[in-house]
């Protein structure tokens, strides 16, 4: 950072992190500096325009953009106190503390800031400390690597579940739902990061397109449809253990309706909101809470009522548990129950509670790594535990496996014995057939002879 004409003016590129998501998501990106000054002027332009002049005509010191920090207007011999603009605290070291700028507005005009940015604001001359980048180079790398391998694995389980109609259910049709949502999810994000964030320059901070607007308004809906899903599976659940007879098919219709209506319409009513009261940017950046509470309060109300879901499926598995009819002792009862709620926390999301009420300025680092990092592995664990390890789906690969190895040894075996038959054009499960009818008749036949009569 150097003085340029009376102002400061960043130089360095930096790598920060922003909360997008504060309640389960940190996007992880690198900006230039030009990016957080270019937000605050147009944050600043726009409350400027939307401020009357008329309505305090004694106000003899107006609004001032100083190419880092937004003067509101003020009367003669105010003083004016603001704390140090944006772009030091994302500059500065996170223990490092903040003093406050102050100019005076005086006959002339605003008078010189004191004390001065450089005095009361702390910042690293040398942008973000090598160990600092390493560490969001890394958790990048990870998140990278955690979806790369959900996308694999859940597209896998989706094939195994359409390819085998004796899989086909309404617990597996949410799954499957489910795991187009996990699918979705990972799509958006390696999306969002190649158009927004591919180069490390401030060019992405300037973009207004439809095309980029676009890109966000996709990463927030399939995010919001994947919390949705989670939390019809928790709902889909719970109703399954209270009710004893219920109609599933009725159901997973409102359950779908729920699943992608739901989100299509708080993200739709988000991006009207966007374009006519925060038009800033690509809509990357959301500092009007009011706005963005359209998509965080639904998000926290499905984590809040998928968290006392899982209660209430704990302890009915306790009280089942617990019952006369089941057999085994006290220890093998917890650990039933044990491994009963392990496999239902990956699946209703339960470890967004963690860090879902917490305030936004807690545990950064830590929440990083929990959500982004770790969380990005979700997809990949539901694949794993509700179709990879699933004993029905297990079952059904082993019986076709063994109907596919034993149709090719008798077509291979018949074309070895019977080369005119293997030359006629009938298939080895058409012969296999054939063989197991004739095959069948001859035992009747020696069972009816074997019989004595009565």
């Amino acid at each position: 950072i150097h003085k340029e004409n009376g102002a400061l003016r960043p130089i360095i590129l930096l790598c920060l992190t922003f909360h997008s998501y504060s309640y389960c998501i940190f996007q992880i990106y690198c900006m230039h500096p030009d990016c957080v000054i270019q937000l605050e002027k147009e944050k600043c332009m726009e409350r400027m325009a939307m401020d009357d002049h008329s309505s305090e005509p004694e106000l003899d010191c107006r609004w001032m953009w100083d190419n880092l920090t937004c003067w509101q207007p003020a009367k003669i011999g105010q003083v004016v106190w603001m704390p140090c603009p944006e772009l030091f605290e994302v500059m500065s070291e996170e223990n490092d503390e903040f003093g406050k700028v102050s100019r005076n507005c005086t006959e002339a005009g605003w008078s010189e800031m004191f004390p001065h940015y450089v005095d009361v604001c702390p910042f690293n001359e040398n942008g973000t400390s090598p160990v600092s980048d390493m560490y969001y180079v890394s958790v990048k790398a990870l998140y990278t690597v955690g979806y790369s391998t959900s996308l694999v694995s859940l597209t896998t389980a989706m094939v195994i579940l359409c390819r085998f109609r004796k899989l086909h259910c309404t617990r597996n049709f949410i799954h499957m739902n489910l795991f187009v949502s996990f699918i979705l999810r990972a799509i958006s994000v390696f999306i969002k990061d190649g158009i927004l964030y591919a180069e490390e320059d401030s060019n992405h901070c300037f973009i207004h397109t439809v095309e980029c607007k676009s890109v966000m308004v996709f990463f927030h809906y399939c995010v919001l449809s994947n919390y949705f899903w989670l939390f019809i599976e928790g709902l889909y659940l719970f109703t399954l253990l209270v009710e004893t007879f219920f109609p599933e098919k009725r159901y997973f219709y409102w359950y779908t309706i729920i699943g992608w209506g739901t989100p299509t319409i708080c993200v739709a009513v988000w991006a009207v909101l966007r374009a006519h009261f925060d038009n800033i940017g690509c809509w990357d950046i959301n500092d009007n809470a009011a706005i963005w509470w359209v998509i965080k309060g639904p998000v926290l109300a499905s984590i809040m009522i998928n968290f006392i879901l899982f209660i209430g499926i704990i302890i009915i598995l306790v009280q089942k548990l617990q019952s006369p009819d089941i057999g085994g002792n006290e220890s093998s009862i917890y650990l039933r129950l044990a491994r009963s709620t392990l496999l239902l926390i990956p699946l209703f999301g339960i470890h967004y509670t963690v860090f879902a009420f917490t305030p936004e300025d807690v545990s950064k680092r830590e929440r990083l790594v929990f959500e982004l990092g770790l969380g990005s592995f979700q997809g990949f664990v539901v694949a794993v535990l509700y179709c990879f390890l699933n004993g029905e789906v297990q079952s059904e690969i082993k019986r076709k496996w063994r109907s596919w190895t034993v149709n090719r040894y008798f077509a291979g075996d018949i074309k070895r014995r019977h080369p005119s038959l293997a030359s006629s054009g009938v298939n080895g499960g058409t012969q296999l057939s054939i063989l197991s009818k004739s095959s069948s008749q001859i035992r009747m036949s020696s069972l009816q002879a074997e019989t004595p009569a009565t």
